[in-house]
């Protein structure tokens, strides 16, 4: 008995500081965006309550996700897994580039993500992963779901740059935002990265993945080849037609918008109108 009330206390403790932190980095970046040399000497300690509110939020996903035949995949744990997952590509990508456009903008997210899976403890175990073949379906849709979210949003990001220069209205983010050749190369090496996974996602998720219709995934991959065939486009388009610049994002953020229904559209519907899978 007092071991558990100790692990639900430490549970809690976790839970309450895991969103503290990422926000404290988040306010961290925001001034770092806007005042620079006022950031640079807090450098490391802002690194180093990243990584703690990661490894806090991991935490909490392993005690809470893990289930006796799968994973407990409910709508507000796969926003928080997906958040996580998210969030850990950006202080890897820090590591070697600016990215604190992208810390503000999805700290807070997956904040708000931790309290969520709290306050909603949501248990629909959305697929049975008795096997290897599907949590490697698993590992590969959330991974690829994750690495097209941060390139949505560096879309927008070049959209914002684009409409600035044409409006002829520099400001302070503009002059620190990388060139455009840069963000547009950048943008288009995480798509084809993107596509690649999401590829094995659709692959793994047709050979392993039973009763589709009977565990309401039809919906799912339906919009997730959607969104399949709007990248594939938006690559062909870039490879051979040499698409640039509004064309370019306005497809890359409709093939989004599909990924976003196939993963939370029908989740939400099933899970927090229907009460079901």
């Amino acid at each position: 008995m007092h071991y558990q009330l100790s692990h639900m206390a430490l549970s809690a403790a976790v839970i309450l500081l895991a969103p503290l932190l990422y926000l404290i980095t988040s306010a961290w970046l925001a001034v770092r965006l806007f005042k620079p040399h006022q950031a640079a000497a807090s450098s490391s300690l802002a690194s180093l309550l990243f990584l703690s509110g990661l490894l806090l939020h991991g935490y909490v996903l392993w005690q809470s996700i893990p289930a006796p035949a799968g994973y407990y995949l409910g709508f507000y744990h796969a926003f928080s897994l997906m958040s996580w997952v998210v969030v850990c590509m950006v202080f890897v990508i820090g590591l070697f580039r600016s990215v604190a456009g992208l810390g503000v903008i999805f700290l807070p997210v997956a904040s708000v993500s931790i309290i969520l899976q709290h306050a909603f403890p949501n248990t629909a175990l959305v697929v049975a992963a008795d096997t290897v073949g599907t949590q490697l379906h698993i590992l590969l849709s959330v991974t690829a779901y994750s690495v097209l979210t941060i390139t949505a949003m560096q879309a927008l990001v070049l959209h914002y740059q684009q409409r600035s220069l044409h409006n002829k209205k520099p400001n302070q983010v503009l002059n620190i935002l990388p060139p455009m050749q840069y963000m547009e190369a950048f943008l288009i090496h995480s798509l084809a990265i993107g596509f690649f996974l999401l590829s094995l996602s659709l692959v793994t998720g047709l050979v392993f993945v039973h009763n589709i219709v009977a565990q309401h995934l039809a919906h799912k991959v339906f919009f997730s080849l959607l969104a399949w065939c709007t990248f594939g486009i938006v690559l062909w388009g870039r490879w051979a037609r040499g698409w640039r610049g509004r064309k370019l994002l306005h497809w890359i953020l409709g093939g989004f918008t599909s990924l976003v229904l196939a993963y939370f559209g029908t989740k939400a519907v099933l899970d927090l109108l229907l009460d079901r899978v």
